[in-house]
């Protein structure tokens, strides 16, 4: 069972997970941990799901998924339901650039998705929070251990993406991305049951890690992983091509999914409700565009 803080009321909300029962099963039984390691991390499985959301059959599901989480389509681009092809269409949609604010002050660091967020400062490259009371190593996660260190001291945040969120991630300040590296790796759920199962999860899970270099907070890494039933990653923008803020960097197919981004030390002070709720071991709901440090 998992609570969060609604940033905008403050209260501790339960939040209702698509196939929840499938994930406490899969990570809590015995017998459903054996099925893990056997088939649902491994890359057939998603790649197989990620197909069967694609498919003009899939379709069918949209409207009782709409209804079940409450999604607002109001703030889609194509508001009617039956505009979508597949699954993944309807799961991938953009939104009406009116339905994020983003602020754009020089000085507000914004949240690059949709999600619930942890936020960590002055972190030890060998010893990053996953949840509370598990921990990673920032090499492992980079598979690059001059590029971890460049972050000791700095700040870490986790915006988790819930099937039911708007499943499309930006970019938090003007600036120039790199090229991406992408890591092999398995297809865990990023649910915080399976992150209090699963020893260094990020490490182990598929991503892709772009290098940032931004106008207003230094060099900023990207990493975003893949987990179960997570078709693809889509990387929708332009490699060493100036991006301004809140302009899209890409979205991931169907399935629950993360965005880490590092910052190095000095860089951004974050909100003070994130990393006190950070330190109680729970996570904030926050938007895209939404402020959530400052410079």
């Amino acid at each position: 069972m998992s609570y969060y803080i609604d940033r905008k009321t403050g209260k501790k909300v339960k939040e209702k997970v698509a196939g929840n029962q499938f994930i406490v099963w899969t990570y809590n039984t015995s017998v459903g941990k054996g099925l893990l390691e056997l088939i649902v991390k491994r890359k057939f499985f998603s790649s197989l799901y990620g197909k069967l959301q694609d498919s003009s059959h899939s379709k069918k599901k949209i409207g009782d998924f709409v209804r079940d989480f409450n999604i607002h389509m109001g703030e889609a681009e194509r508001e009617d339901i039956l505009e979508y092809t597949s699954f993944n269409d309807f799961f991938t949609r953009r939104l009406k650039s009116e339905s994020r604010k983003i602020d754009r002050s020089e000085n507000a660091l914004i949240s690059p998705a949709d999600g619930k967020i942890l936020a960590y400062e002055n972190i030890h490259v060998d010893k990053i929070i996953q949840v509370k009371g598990f921990f990673y190593k920032l090499k492992d996660l980079f598979n690059d251990k001059n590029e971890a260190e460049l972050y000791e001291g700095g700040t870490c945040i986790v915006v988790r993406l819930a099937p039911n969120d708007y499943h499309r991630f930006h970019f938090v300040d003007d600036g120039i991305p790199r090229d991406v590296k992408r890591i092999k790796g398995d297809y865990y759920s990023v649910n915080p049951i399976a992150l209090r199962e699963v020893i260094s999860l990020y490490c182990r899970n598929k991503r892709h890690i772009t290098m940032f270099d931004s106008k207003n907070f230094g060099q900023v890494a990207f990493v975003d992983v893949g987990a179960t039933c997570v078709g693809s990653i889509i990387q929708t923008f332009n490699e060493y091509k100036e991006v301004k803020k809140g302009d899209e960097k890409g979205y991931f197919k169907f399935g629950g999914s993360t965005v880490i981004m590092f910052l190095q030390k000095g860089m951004v002070n974050m909100d003070l409700d994130i990393v006190g709720n950070s330190k109680d071991g729970i996570e904030t709901s926050v938007f895209m565009g939404e402020k959530i440090g400052e410079k």
